[in-house]
C-alpha cells in the first residue's frame, strides 16, 4: 500500500503556538467581498433547493468553514466536537488510550509520534508509521476522530493494530494494551551525572517545571552536574509563551525570539530576562536534542539557544515550522485555528521550510528502521499549501550532503550488544562527558 505524500495536519499532531484571539486585523473586513458572498450564498440556496436529499444548514455552514480554512495552509483549521475536544484533552487532560499523536494522510492514520513512555512507545510504533487496520477492521479512508474513539478505551484492554511502516515490505501487527494516559510535559533522570531533560509538549507551566527539574538534578548529582541535554526529539510544539519561558531559563541576555504578522502593530519581540533571571544551570554546558519531529515551539528553543551560543544543537534538522497560530474562540463548541504571524530566530532567522540545521549531525544509529524511514520523512515543505520562506530556501537542497560521517558507523545490532538503545542521547551525554564546551560554539 502507497500513500502520496500530502499531509493534511489534524489538530491532536499540529505543531502549533497557540496565542490570545487577539490582533489589530480582526474587525478589517473588506468591504469588496460582497459578490464573493453573493455566490457563496447562491451555491447554499442551490444545495438546499436542488441536492438529492434534505441538507442540514449546520453540515453546509460547517463545511463552508472548514473548506475556507483549509484552503489557506496546513495548520489553519475549523474545530468542532471531538476535534476540539482533542485539543483539551491535549493541553488538560488524562485518558484511558495509547497515547499516540495521529493525523491523516491521504485517508490513512499516520502516527506522528508516539508519546514518550507511552503503551504504544513501549509496544514498539513509531513515528510515521501509518496505521491501516484496528483489531482486524479496516480504517482507510474511514474519518480520523472515528478512529482516535476506537483506539481509546478501558485501561488494561488489548487493541490490535495493522501497521505499514515506510521501508518495510509486509505490513505488521502490534498490539498495544491501553493504559491511563497522564501527559506529562516535562520528564527528566540524571544519566552518568548528566541531566536529561525531556519536553515532550508545551503545555502550561513548562518553564517553571524545567526550572525545578534543574534544581533537583543538581542535588540528585551532589554538586557535580557535568552538564545538561533538553531533549527535544519529536516535540511538535505548543504555547509560544512557554518556549520563551522555557529559552529564557538558558539566556541572561539579547532576543529570544520574534513574531511578525501583517499588521506592524502586532509584531512583537521577546527577548531574555522577561520570565527568569538568569541563568538556572549557571553556565553548564547544555546540548538541545531535535530530529524532524521538533517543531514550532521547540524551533523556537532550539534557534534561541543556538543563535545566542548558549547551546549545541545536536541531531537531526527539524521540522521547519515558522509560524504562529492563533486560536479564536466561537462559542462553546467552535473555535478556529488561524496563522496570524511568522517567527524569526534571534539573528532574524526564518525557519520556516529550512528548520534548525544542527550543529552535529547525529543520526539515531541504534533504530535499524531509521535509515529507511528517513526517506519517507514529512517535512513542513512537504505539506500543500505550506507559506514559503520569503528568502526562497530549498529544502532538499539541506539534504544533498550525503557522505557518510566516520564517526556514525555502528549497526544497531553492535549498539545493542553494547546495551546501547537510544545512540543520539548517548552520544550527547558522551559529548558532555568529555568536556566538550557545548554552547561556546562560535
Amino acid at each position: 500500500m502507497k500513500f502520496a505524500p500530502v499531509f493534511r495536519s489534524a489538530l491532536l499532531v499540529s505543531a502549533v503556538a497557540l496565542l490570545p484571539a487577539t490582533t489589530a486585523g480582526l474587525a478589517a473586513v473588506d468591504g469588496r467581498a460582497g459578490p464573493q458572498f453573493g455566490r457563496l450564498l447562491t451555491v447554499y440556496q442551490l444545495v438546499k433547493a436542488q441536492y438529492v436529499e434534505p441538507v442540514e444548514d449546520d453540515k453546509l455552514v460547517d463545511g463552508a468553514i472548514t473548506g475556507m480554512l483549509a484552503a489557506l495552509d496546513p495548520h489553519s483549521d475549523y474545530l468542532t466536537g471531538a476535534s476540539l475536544d482533542r485539543l483539551n484533552n491535549m493541553i488538560d487532560g488524562n485518558y484511558s488510550g495509547l497515547g499516540l499523536s495521529v493525523g491523516m494522510e491521504d485517508g490513512a492514520v499516520k502516527v506522528i509520534a508516539p508519546m514518550k513512555g507511552s503503551p504504544a512507545a513501549e509496544a514498539g510504533v513509531k513515528a510515521g508509521d501509518y496505521i491501516t487496520h484496528l483489531d482486524g477492521k479496516l480504517i482507510y479512508g474511514g474519518d480520523l476522530d472515528d478512529a482516535v474513539s476506537q483506539m481509546r478505551g478501558e485501561a488494561g484492554t488489548k487493541i490490535r493494530l495493522t501497521i505499514v511502516r515506510p521501508g518495510r515490505d509486509e505490513p505488521l501487527d502490534i498490539t498495544v494494551t491501553r493504559g491511563v494516559i497522564t501527559l506529562e510535559p516535562v520528564t527528566y533522570e540524571l544519566k552518568d551525572n548528566v541531566g536529561v531533560i525531556s519536553v515532550n509538549e508545551f503545555g502550561a507551566n513548562v518553564g517553571n517545571d524545567v526550572n525545578k527539574a534543574i534544581a533537583d538534578l543538581k542535588k540528585q548529582s551532589g554538586g557535580k552536574l557535568s552538564g545538561i541535554i533538553l531533549d527535544l526529539r519529536q516535540n511538535p510544539g505548543g504555547s509560544l509563551d512557554e518556549a520563551v519561558a522555557l529559552s529564557d531559563l538558558f539566556l541572561t541576555k539579547g532576543d529570544i525570539v520574534s513574531q511578525r504578522g501583517r499588521n506592524a502593530e502586532d509584531n512583537e519581540f521577546y527577548k531574555a530576562e522577561s520570565v527568569f533571571p538568569g541563568d538556572a544551570a549557571k553556565g553548564l554546558p547544555v546540548i538541545v536534542l531535535i530530529d524532524s519531529g521538533s517543531a514550532s515551539a521547540s524551533e523556537i528553543v532550539a534557534g534561541a539557544l543556538q543563535d545566542q551560543h548558549r547551546a549545541l544543537i545536536m541531531g537531526e534538522r527539524s521540522f521547519g515550522k515558522g509560524s504562529v497560530q492563533s486560536l479564536f474562540q466561537l462559542d462553546r463548541k467552535h473555535a478556529v485555528k488561524i496563522t496570524t504571524a511568522r517567527y524569526y530566530t534571534p539573528s532574524g532567522r526564518s525557519v520556516q521550510e529550512g528548520g534548525i540545521e544542527p550543529d552535529i549531525r547525529v543520526p539515531q544509529l541504534s533504530d535499524p528502521d531509521a535509515a529507511k524511514r528517513a526517506k519517507f520523512s514529512i517535512r513542513e515543505s512537504d505539506l500543500r499549501r505550506h507559506l514559503v520562506n520569503e528568502v526562497g530556501i530549498d529544502d532538499k537542497k539541506l539534504e544533498t550532503d550525503n557522505q557518510p560521517d566516520p564517526r556514525f558507523k555502528a549497526t544497531p545490532e553492535e549498539l545493542k550488544a553494547k546495551g546501547i538503545e537510544d545512540y543520539q542521547l548517548w552520544y550527547a551525554i558522551q559529548t558532555l562527558n568529555r568536556g566538550v564546551p557545548a554552547g561556546k560554539k562560535k
